[in-house]
C-alpha cells in the first residue's frame, strides 16, 4: 500500500511539472516584454506625475514649515524686545512718578513754610495792630478819665464851695 501511495505521488508531480502554472515556451518572452511595457507605460503616465506632484508638495511644505518657523522666531524676538521695552517703561514711569512725588512734596513743604511764615507775619501784624489800638485806647481811657476826674473835681470844688 505504501508503494503505491509513492507511485500516485510520483505521477502528482510529473503532471504538475508537464503542465504547471509555467511553461517555458514561446510565451514566456511575450508576457515579460508586455510586463516591461506595460513598466515602462505606467512609470511614464502614472508614476512619474504622482511623484512629481508628491515631490512639489514635500517641498511645498517644506518651505511653508521654514517660513512658519522663521515668522515664529521673529515673532518671538519681537515679543521679547516689546516686553523689554514694556518693562523699561515701567520702571521709567515708576522713576517719574517717583521724582514727581518728591518734587510735589518738596512744592507742599515750600508752600507750607511760606504759608506758615505769611500767618507769622499775620500775627505778628495783628498783634502790632492790637498793641497801638490798646496804646490809642488807653490813651483815649487816661485822656476820658483825666477829663472825667477834673469834671468830677470841679463838682466837688463847687459843692464845697457852695456849702
Amino acid at each position: 500500500m505504501i508503494n503505491l501511495t509513492i507511485w500516485s505521488l510520483a505521477e502528482n508531480v510529473t503532471q504538475e511539472i508537464e503542465g504547471g502554472l509555467f511553461d517555458f515556451n514561446a510565451t514566456l518572452p511575450l508576457m515579460v516584454l508586455q510586463f516591461l511595457v506595460l513598466m515602462i507605460l505606467l512609470d511614464t503616465i502614472f508614476y512619474k506625475p504622482v511623484a512629481r506632484i508628491l515631490d512639489g508638495r514635500d517641498e511645498y511644505i517644506r518651505n511653508s514649515l521654514t517660513t512658519a518657523s522663521a515668522s515664529l522666531n521673529k515673532a518671538n524676538e519681537l515679543t521679547l524686545q516689546y516686553e523689554q521695552e514694556l518693562a523699561d517703561a515701567r520702571k521709567e514711569a515708576q522713576e517719574l512718578i517717583r521724582v514727581s512725588q518728591k518734587e510735589a512734596q518738596e512744592v507742599v513743604l515750600v508752600q507750607i513754610k511760606n504759608a506758615q511764615k505769611d500767618a507769622e507775619m499775620l500775627i505778628v501784624e495783628a498783634s502790632k495792630q492790637l498793641m497801638l489800638q490798646k496804646e490809642q485806647a488807653i490813651k483815649t481811657l487816661e485822656k476820658q478819665v483825666e477829663t472825667l476826674s477834673n469834671q468830677i473835681k470841679v463838682k466837688l470844688l463847687t459843692k464845697q464851695s457852695e456849702v
